[in-house]
């Protein structure tokens, strides 16, 4: 690694860091969008590599928690990286990397989360995919009979949004896996691009506020096709139960001159197809690779998560860029802790993240070949003790 220093972002370089991520991301940085942005580019936690001077990486995250199986929420980091694209392939990005996975471990991070620009890049620096999500396209949608009532919707002005939606996703809280905080320094570009940009509907049940949708919608007339009408695209939906998730797709489906419901980004559990009367009219368009994780410190984020029923599990970790994760340890219906009996499995941090919070199972990740098996019967028991009741999702874009 030569011709470049990494060090920490100084006052005074977060637009041409910002900037520079803006290119690598294809995005063109206005006078208009700094502006708005500015407050959520902060220079702590972020590095940038250096040439001359001049920027030619930048790498950043800031401070949230994550849900993980149980209920626990973990400290964690997020955010993005990206490198000029003159000065790919001379090993910045892997220092860069490396700077900001040391820098979140010291701060304490337990684990560090990203979406994915690319699907192979980040694997070797120790992220695994840990969530999915599914893209659905809703047309003539009825519900039946016996789908929960909901309670009553009504749409908000762009001032009450901005003060009730951070709150209330504050209120419902991190009620599945994989979902995380929304800080302040997420908030304040949020509460202007998303939900300034959007329609905001709130769904009250009998206790109140328990629901949110942020949709906007596209023309989809054309010349040929006059009586078209328009596509809703949903943004961002949480709600607390299945009446108020109800509630949300009821008045979703019955907008005025809507041709259809486009919903990407949604959990793959989502009950909506069971809602209604013809299941097809609720139709999965995709599935895609949402959270990567990456654990930051192996033995706090095996101890905080729930297992289930099962014997004991001994997994060996080798961890190359960050050793102290580097051992085994025994996992029980009760805990997970350090130990210094024989591995029944061996993995890399990249597996274990994919396991970590329920999307996968060792067995099937076994016959891709992405564990190491030892012992085979210790394999139907990792499967029992990672299981998961319901998928993670995360819902938060970042």
């Amino acid at each position: 690694m030569t011709g470049f220093e990494i060090r920490p972002l100084a006052a005074g370089e977060e637009r041409a860091a910002f900037e520079l991520l803006g290119r690598t991301l294809h995005v063109t940085v206005t006078d208009e969008l700094w502006t708005r942005r500015a407050a959520s580019f902060p220079a702590e936690r972020r590095f940038g590599a250096f040439t001359g001077g001049a920027p030619v990486g930048v790498a950043g995250s800031f401070a949230t928690r994550l849900a993980v199986p149980g209920g626990k929420a973990l400290p964690a980091a997020v955010d993005g990286v990206g490198v000029r694209a003159d000065h790919t392939r001379r090993g910045i990005l892997t220092a860069l990397m490396a700077a900001q996975l040391a820098d979140c471990a010291r701060r304490g991070d337990v684990l560090a989360v990203l979406h994915a620009s690319e699907a192979t890049i980040y694997g070797r620096f120790g992220y695994g995919m840990s969530s999915r999500s599914q893209n659905l396209r809703v047309t003539r949608a009825a519900f039946r009979a016996d789908a929960p009532p909901g309670g009553t919707v009504r749409l908000l002005g762009t001032a009450e949004a901005q003060e009730l939606v951070p709150r209330l996703y504050a209120e419902m809280g991190l009620h599945r896996a994989g979902m995380i905080e929304r800080p302040e320094v997420w908030w304040s570009y949020a509460r202007d691009r998303l939900i300034g940009e959007h329609q905001v509907a709130v769904h009250t049940g009998p206790h109140g506020d328990d629901g949110f949708v942020l949709y906007r919608t596209e023309d989809l007339r054309t010349f040929d096709q006059p009586n078209l009408g328009a596509a809703l695209t949903v943004r961002d939906l949480h709600a607390t139960g299945a009446a108020a998730l109800a509630g949300l797709w009821r008045f979703l489906a019955r907008v005025d001159l809507v041709s259809e419901v486009r919903a990407p980004g949604r959990p793959l559990d989502d009950p909506l197809p069971a809602m209604l009367t013809d299941p097809r009219a609720c139709a999965v368009t995709g599935v895609d690779d949402q959270l990567w994780l990456r654990l930051l410190d192996v033995p706090a984020a095996l101890a905080a998560r729930a297992w289930g029923p099962g014997e004991p599990v001994v997994i060996e970790v080798t961890d190359p860029q960050l050793p102290a994760n580097t051992g085994r340890y025994r996992i029980t219906s009760g805990g997970a802790e350090p130990t210094t009996a024989a591995a029944d499995l061996r993995t890399g941090p990249e597996t274990l993240a994919m396991l970590y919070l329920g999307d996968r199972v060792p067995s099937a990740l076994a016959a891709a070949g992405r564990l190491d098996v030892v012992n085979p019967a210790a394999l139907a028991h990792a499967d029992s003790l990672f299981a998961t009741r319901v998928p993670p999702w995360c819902g938060t874009p970042f």
